[in-house]
């Protein structure tokens, strides 16, 4: 009984000195380095070691119990010894003094330093997760500036020696806790097991850091204080859990800082055992006699493995979807040796395991949209984009930002102080895709975050200088609303490119959308009564242009013969002006040709006024020659010609007068009496006349 008791002591006195080696080497190294997961790793090989001193502790004294067990059986059957070590009972028990210190040991001191280990547990581990935490965004904020690291293949070489014989007395302790006296040895096999593992993972790390990999010594920096905190939080739990738990005599009882956890890690078969006595307890036969149960044992490792490898092996594919294009690094370099880009297209495509080829997908033919001055409204239950009609007077988003833009301002209706700008609500949603995925990924850490900026940053920029409704088409250009809203999204989208190609982003504008931008709800009425005016006045503009050119096209012609005569009529007058007259007959000539050429109403004026002084021209003469002729009839019969004349004019003058011819002679002394009133119907005698006239 001795020896079985010495042996596992001198193995947990061993391995308590290893582990205060292991963390005196690992906290310096740490602090040498600048390495700060080979620092977290160091105060994990502490915890171990406050487990191996409990340990020592606990094996000395039960080989203290067991020594003084052999010494009184010894004195009892010695036939000559002395009555007083002949007692029984009480008597007896008083002298086992080793033994009550065991049972006290047992039963107060291990679980009050169960309780001690999971405070340290979780308070270094709670400590060292800040520090990692510290340590990371020191990273980010100035790369390589946070510690000079030495070289990582020295601190590579110093893991993997704790990690190798952290293994070895790992798995030696672990075999001998197959005894039932020496099952306390697996809470510090399984705990130095935990430290090898992490500690070859760690080498690995470091051997990466080499190439300049850092993911791996990054993870482990969180890996270690997460790992201590879940510790101290089992420990705790597992020593409330004993205090319930009925102690049976002769049994075993685990101590709670024996972690159920890394035993999973340490003893995989004893999650088989369980399994196997919950269904023996459930089916009433010895499942864990039957041949497959035994095969499944053994094998359980291996197949494990097995599976670890294929998984891992995988890797090496890489499945690349229809919409999407993957960058491979190989060591942290996306560049071949031929400087290009290792570039992988749709399809399956092949690569070297993790992590000494990592790829990265993106989907480069998707189009993505960003909400720029705005915040839209999602569906609660589906998160997808609820979206509105564009109305002014309803806000139709979560959030919606304004914007500043430029007002006319006069100085009569200004207030003092008054700032000639005016405020809209921008939501314009901007769409891209990835057109260069080398420069959108290595460019920039953040590129969405920077298009997002780049995108507010050119919208205030132009919105600064913009209007919300012009007057004249100079300025259409820098409209928000209105007709030039087509204009102001072009320059916009140009304006964001050209930005986006400067910064290296290596992306492509697809669309943006200026429908969003419009007043505040608040003031939208108020907005549309200045847009109407200025459509009434564009509206007034437009009418009157419309009636020059229809006043300038009846008079010439067209607008343009209309300013060329406006301008030569008025270089015209100033050669007149100057009394320049070799330039005013060239002038005159001009004006005179282009009037010719006119068409319109002075076209139809002038042909008039000329046929007009044609015809009296014409008439002009023609009485000229009819006076001529009828001074040569009136010399030659003056008296005749006079009475020609006098019937002439009488003629002329009583066309449409009735006229009653008398003939009668002078010597006649007959009475002529002539009705000269005028019947208004027709007489009796009159009737016939006109029967006859209608037959005929």
């Amino acid at each position: 009984m001795t020896v079985s008791s010495k042996r596992p002591e001198h193995v947990a006195l061993v391995s308590l000195i290893l582990s205060v080696v292991f963390f005196g080497i690992a906290f310096f190294l740490g602090r040498w380095s600048g390495f700060f997961a080979i620092t977290a790793v160091s105060w994990l090989s502490l915890s171990a070691a406050l487990i191996w001193l409990v340990l020592v502790i606990q094996f000395h004294q039960r080989a203290l119990a067991e020594q003084e067990k052999l010494d009184m059986g010894q004195l009892a059957r010695d036939e000559q010894a002395s009555t007083i070590f002949q007692a029984k009972g009480e008597r007896a028990a008083l002298f086992a003094v080793a033994q009550r210190r065991l049972q006290i040991l047992e039963k107060w001191f291990i679980p009050i330093f169960s309780v001690l280990i999971a405070v340290y547990q979780i308070g270094v581990g709670l400590y060292l997760l800040k520090g990692a935490q510290a340590w990371a965004d020191l990273s980010k904020a100035a790369p390589g500036a946070e510690v000079e690291l030495k070289p990582p293949l020295l601190c590579a070489v110093c893991m993997m020696a704790i990690a190798f014989v952290s293994f070895l007395i790992s798995r030696y302790a672990t075999g001998m806790s197959a005894q039932p006296q020496w099952k306390p040895l697996r809470a510090g096999g399984s705990f130095l097991l935990g430290i090898a593992v992490l500690c070859f993972a760690l080498a690995i790390g470091l051997a990466l850091a080499q190439f300049e990999i850092n993911i791996v010594v990054v993870v482990i920096n969180f890996v270690v204080p997460i790992l201590l905190v879940v510790l101290g939080v089992e420990t705790a739990l597992n020593f409330v859990l004993d205090i319930y738990r009925p102690r049976l005599k002769g049994r075993y009882g685990r101590s709670a800082f024996d972690s159920r956890l890394l035993g999973i890690i340490n003893e995989p078969g004893g999650i088989l055992r369980s399994a196997a006595d919950a269904i023996d307890y459930q089916f009433g036969f010895k499942v864990s006699q039957t041949w497959f149960y035994k095969l499944l044992e053994k094998a359980i490792v291996p197949l494990v493995l097995f599976a670890g490898v294929t998984l891992y092996l995988l890797s090496c594919v890489v499945v690349v979807d229809p919409n999407e294009e993957a960058i491979i690094e190989h060591f942290g370099n996306p560049v071949n040796d031929a400087n290009e880009v290792r570039l992988a297209g749709p399809g399956l495509t092949f690569k070297w395991p993790w992590p000494i080829d990592i790829a990265y997908k993106y989907p480069t033919k998707k189009v993505t949209e960003l909400n720029i001055g705005f915040v839209p409204k999602t569906d609660p239950e589906t998160g997808e984009v609820i979206r509105e009609p564009l109305l002014w007077g309803k806000a139709h988003h979560e959030a919606e930002y304004h914007l500043l833009v430029a007002s006319e301002q006069t100085g009569t209706t200004s207030e003092a102080g008054a700032v000639p700008v005016s405020l809209v609500v921008a939501a314009v949603p901007v769409q891209y895709r990835i057109k260069d995925l080398y420069h959108f990924i290595y460019n920039h850490s953040q590129p969405e975050k920077l298009l997002e900026s780049i995108c507010y940053r050119e919208l205030a920029k132009f919105a600064a200088s913009a209007r919300i409704e012009v007057d004249n088409e100079a300025d259409m250009a820098h409209s928000l609303l209105g007709a030039g809203k087509n204009q102001a999204k072009r320059i916009l989208t140009n304006n964001i490119q050209k930005a986006a190609d400067e910064a290296g982003l290596g992306v492509e504008i697809v669309f943006l959308g200026l429908q969003g931008i419009h007043p505040p709800p608040e003031v939208a009425p108020d907005y549309q009564k200045v847009v109407g005016a200025v459509q009434k006045k564009q509206a007034l503009i437009l009418r009157a242009q419309a009636e020059r050119n229809k006043t300038l096209s009846t008079l010439v012609g067209s607008v343009e013969d209309a300013d060329e005569l406006y301008n030569l009529a008025a270089r015209y007058q100033q050669a007149e002006e100057a009394d320049r007259p070799e330039n005013v007959n060239e002038l005159g000539r001009q004006l005179d040709a282009a009037f010719a050429k006119a068409k319109g109403d002075i076209f139809k004026a002038l042909r008039e006024s000329q046929s007009y002084a044609f015809e009296k021209a014409i008439l002009a003469e023609a009485a000229g020659r009819r006076f001529a002729s009828q001074l040569k009839a009136y010399e030659a019969a003056k008296e005749i010609y006079r009475r020609e004349q006098v019937l002439t004019a009488l003629e002329e003058s009583l066309e449409k007068v009735r006229k009653y011819v008398v003939v009668a002679d002078p010597n006649d002394k007959q009475v002529i009496i002539i009705d000269l009133t005028e019947e208004q119907t027709p007489s009796l005698y009159d009737l016939g006349v006109l029967e006859e006239s209608s037959e005929q």
